[in-house]
């Protein structure tokens, strides 16, 4: 059975960067192993204390790396970084586009593995108290073969390709369910990523929503210097050479026209707050479509499962029924020995009558 991810792993960071794998070849040159640049997540599994690095290109999984207290990230320029993953038999690289975001990678990878050690030391015992339980297993060994005679061979014969069939289907549904929780994985990431985005917007929303007050004030007095401005202009054009010098009405003018162009900046200032509000409305909308995809996806994994233990279910039963048939056939084989060797008795008495 295969658990639902969602369940068993939770997204604990996510970035974005080009993904490198070694070449097995030279073991010196890079390989690329995505064309553009995809997400990389850590995840942790509460269940078994493990922390794996994911990173998913379309269905296929381009890194699926357990974390060990063994690892080391090592930073080799100012954008790139990478890492040995001894399971895989391979070294990873990462190209990230700055480099705070290697520098969080490499904050969170060290915190990780750190963990991991913890979880491993914390772990150790349980995991000698199931070792030493699986040892004290008892071990079952396989059925002997079974004599077979011309009328029950066939339905053996049938039983057997009813397993050899049902065998194949649950091989298949596993395989369907494991692409299914790959699709799965990628999605939890890309709504990782949204959400990440969304507090990053409704962060800066705040923050402007906070200043925009602030800013309607300055507004105000600025229009209300503006007119009082306009106003000591009109009354100088009114009184003539009365009042201040062409000097002075210059000034103004200029302070006018200061307070003009600083007005029309806190106008676009105004303008782009509102456009990223609806920014943030289409990430909302985004993150509701990531969710319903992912709703679906964790629907149709249970009906996979639904389906493998249906399967797994019509393959007891199969089981059953051809342990049943195998019993049946010894009993109809030892008979037909008692009636063999009761022929055979009757045979020498037939003999041992002509004879005389």
């Amino acid at each position: 059975m295969f658990p639902h991810h969602r369940e068993r792993e939770q997204p604990i960071f996510s970035t974005r960067a080009h993904v490198f794998q070694i070449d097995p070849a030279t073991k010196r040159n890079w390989i690329p192993a995505s064309k553009h640049a995809v997400s990389v997540s850590f995840f942790f599994d509460s269940n078994r204390n493990v922390y794996r690095i994911i990173s998913v290109g379309g269905t296929k999984a381009i890194i699926n790396c357990i974390v060990t207290p063994s690892m080391t990230f090592t930073k080799t320029s100012q954008k790139f970084g990478q890492w040995a993953d001894s399971r895989a038999n391979t070294v990873y690289g990462l190209g990230f586009a700055t480099e705070q975001q290697l520098h969080q990678f490499s904050e969170k990878f060290k915190e990780v593995k750190d963990a991991a050690r913890l979880a491993r030391e914390k772990s150790q015992d349980k995991e000698l108290a199931n070792t030493a339980l699986s040892i004290a297993a008892p071990q079952f060994s396989q059925s002997p073969p079974v004599m077979c005679v011309n009328g029950p061979e066939d339905k053996l014969f049938r039983s057997q390709s009813a397993d050899i069939t049902l065998s194949s289907e649950k091989e298949r549904i596993k395989k369907m369910l494991s692409e299914g929780s790959i699709c799965e994985l990628n999605l939890e990431a890309e709504l990782f990523t949204l959400q990440d985005s969304n507090s990053k917007l409704v962060a800066a929303l705040h923050e402007a929503n906070a200043n925009v007050e602030q800013w309607k004030k300055q507004l105000v007095a600025y229009q209300e210097e503006t007119e009082r401005l306009r106003e000591q202009i009109a009354d100088l054009e009114a009184h003539g050479g009365h009042g201040p010098s062409d000097l002075l009405k210059d000034e103004l003018t200029q302070s006018l026209e200061e307070l003009e162009a600083l007005l029309k900046a806190k106008d676009e200032e105004i303008h782009n707050l509102q456009s990223k509000k609806s920014d943030y409305h289409e990430v909302e909308r985004d993150r509701d479509q990531a969710i319903h995809r992912l709703r679906e996806v964790e629907m149709r994994n249970s009906e996979l499962e639904r389906r493998i233990q249906n399967t797994e279910q019509n393959l007891s039963n199969s089981l059953e029924d051809r342990d049943r048939m195998d019993t049946e056939l010894q009993r109809a084989i030892e008979i037909l020995d008692i009636k063999i060797f009761d022929l055979n008795d009757l045979r020498q008495s037939l003999v041992k009558l002509v004879d005389k």
